[in-house]
């Protein structure tokens, strides 16, 4: 079964600019994906797709494969479906095609290569088509509240929403990390979140999905404490 590994990084990031290259533990933050896909020994490509010549260098100096993406897919509406699509098309132009892609997002580096593999092998054709790295919630979901526009307050599920943690049962979200899925299904699916979906669960201390400026003193408080 060939593999790719595709990791996204465009550079017009806005809530913290240029997050995909922010320095993380000595490194640009993007080299700590690269370096565990690597380390994993598990793909016949580890791909950085971006749109951006300093992520295309920092990614080629830490050992990964740039697929140049163009501007239109680099846009904060741009679908994933669609990044995935030109990332395959553009290795198949060179008559490279793969059965499993892996899609790891740049700014959780508290992810590890273990966990990269155990989401990958979770993965068994025609069994399980789709798998992702998930963590459990910081407050529990079933209590969720929504707002409306008169400020006031109602159950998002009000038929669970005074039950116990016991009768509800474990419930787990994805963590923005880490996905895997046969090639096949995928491009029909064009989610993640297909049949079969099965998950790898990964503590809070490294479930850090870094968007904003207290994510990534989150992820540095625990990378720092593990040290």
């Amino acid at each position: 079964m060939r593999k790719i590994a595709l990791i996204p990084a465009r550079g017009g990031s806005k809530r913290l600019p240029r997050k995909n290259i922010v320095d993380f533990q000595g490194m640009p933050i993007i080299a700590h994906t690269i370096r565990a896909a690597l380390e994993t020994g598990m793909f016949d490509r580890v791909c950085v797709s971006t749109e951006d010549d300093e992520i295309s260098a920092v990614s080629r100096n830490a050992g990964a494969v740039v697929i140049s993406r163009p501007p239109e897919l680099a846009t904060d509406t741009a679908r994933m479906d669609a990044v995935i699509d030109h990332a395959l098309d553009s290795e198949a132009a060179e008559g490279r095609r793969y059965d499993l892609l892996s899609y790891l997002y740049a700014t959780a580096p508290l992810r590890n290569s273990d966990d990269i593999r155990a989401v990958v092998n979770l993965v068994k054709p025609e069994k399980c088509n789709f798998s992702m790295a998930v963590t459990e919630y910081d407050y529990p979901a079933y209590q969720a509240l929504k707002m409306g526009e008169d400020g006031l307050l109602t159950p998002m599920w009000p038929e669970i929403v005074n039950k116990r943690t016991q009768e509800v049962g474990q419930l787990l979200v994805d963590n923005g990390s880490t996905y895997a899925a046969t090639v096949d299904q995928l491009l029909t699916v064009r989610t993640f979140y297909g049949p079969g979906l099965r998950g790898h669960v990964m503590p809070r201390d490294r479930s850090v999905d870094i968007d904003l400026p207290i994510h990534l003193e989150m992820a540095r408080f625990f990378a720092e404490k593990k040290t």
